[in-house]
């Protein structure tokens, strides 16, 4: 599955990387420990955080993840947007809750790491 079938699925708003959405998602991870990520994400996945800060885009960038979904319509901070689009990694936005966004990412295909 590629990210711009995500951003088509769930209805996704695409916050930097518009052009990078052919990406494949080799899987999934969600935490929001950055630590953890850093530890335990693989290339590929995409990351469920609620983080909105641009430390974020590093850690994403460090691990080659596929991009970022930010959960409960968070909207990230103007830094982070500019980090993204520097960095060449996709953030997009969903309304719904983790939880729930996990489940269907789930239910898609999508699994951990």
């Amino acid at each position: 599955m590629k990210l711009e079938d995500l951003v088509r699925e769930f209805g996704l708003e695409v916050k930097a990387g518009a052009g990078l959405l052919d990406r494949d998602v080799t899987g999934g991870y969600v935490s929001d420990l950055l630590s953890d990520v850093l530890a335990h994400a693989v290339d590929g996945n995409v990351w469920v955080t609620l983080h909105i800060h641009q430390n974020i885009v590093a850690v994403a960038a460090h691990k080659g993840l596929a991009g970022i979904i930010l959960v409960q319509g968070r909207q990230p901070e103007k830094d982070t947007v500019a980090k993204a689009a520097e960095e060449g990694i996709p953030v997009m936005v969903s309304a719904l809750p983790a939880f729930e966004l996990v489940g269907r990412l789930y239910k898609a295909g999508i699994r951990g790491a």
